[in-house]
């Protein structure tokens, strides 16, 4: 595979501890190049796994949905964008913490996504929180808003992915979790789209867990989604 497919898929290490996780990118090996460190493994060495993965090349993508008042954002991801990662989540609930988030960056590399709705939640979900807009209506109205604030992209699932890619610019990044390979279980995703689909909607990049990491071979589970990206 071309770089610039493997570039695509981002493998999520959602594991409870150091070990596990770097037994799987030991295993994948040259195969991924993207990996996404999430609050489970943060908290197990996942900062010191993410700087040993950066140093041998990959791309890490640390999934930390930051939400808090603005100077407390601010500095955070300053401190996030001095260990030269790629990519850092802020919830895209509002404008000040999106700007906070952006002047906290300043001119590092570091990708800023803006996280619009869970692919976890449906509607019956946002009604229960109080919020009367389908799940697609909210993911767009924080998709504007958080490039209206600067961020460089969102994360959204691929049903939402074609609308926010006709209401924004080319540059602005589209980051697809909830990924099933045709056929694939759901799990306690709700929102879910197939590789192909989702890239053909205007996503840039894949997140990929469970479908990869439980499975019995993941060399070969992580080729047939790199495939899927291919004929997309």
């Amino acid at each position: 595979m071309t770089n610039a497919i493997k570039d695509k898929l981002i493998v999520a290490l959602d594991y409870p501890s150091y070990d596990e996780a770097r037994a799987l990118v030991d295993v994948l090996g040259d195969t991924v190049s993207f990996y996404k460190i999430g609050l489970e493994l943060l908290f197990n060495d996942g900062l010191a796994l993410a700087s040993e993965m950066k140093n041998d090349g990959k791309r890490i993508f640390l999934d930390m949905k930051f939400l808090d008042i603005g100077n407390t954002v601010e500095k955070a991801v300053a401190a996030v964008a001095g260990h030269g990662f790629d990519f850092l989540t802020i919830h895209g609930t509002d404008s000040k913490t999106m700007q906070a988030a952006v002047k906290g960056r300043g001119s590092a590399p570091l990708k800023l996504l803006a996280v619009t709705v869970l692919t976890s939640l449906d509607q019956a979900d946002l009604q229960e929180q109080g919020i009367v807009s389908t799940p697609a209506e909210l993911v767009l109205k924080r998709a504007r808003m958080a490039e209206d604030a600067g961020m460089d992209g969102v994360i959204a699932s691929g049903q939402e992915a074609a609308a926010i890619r006709a209401a924004s610019s080319r540059k602005f990044l589209i980051v697809t979790p909830g990924i099933r390979l045709p056929g694939g279980d759901a799990g306690d995703q709700k929102r879910i789209t197939t590789p192909q689909d989702a890239l053909r909607a205007g996503a840039n990049h894949l997140v990929v867990g469970r479908p990869i990491t439980a499975a019995a071979d993941p060399v070969r589970a992580a080729e047939r989604v790199l495939e899927h990206i291919a004929l997309a």
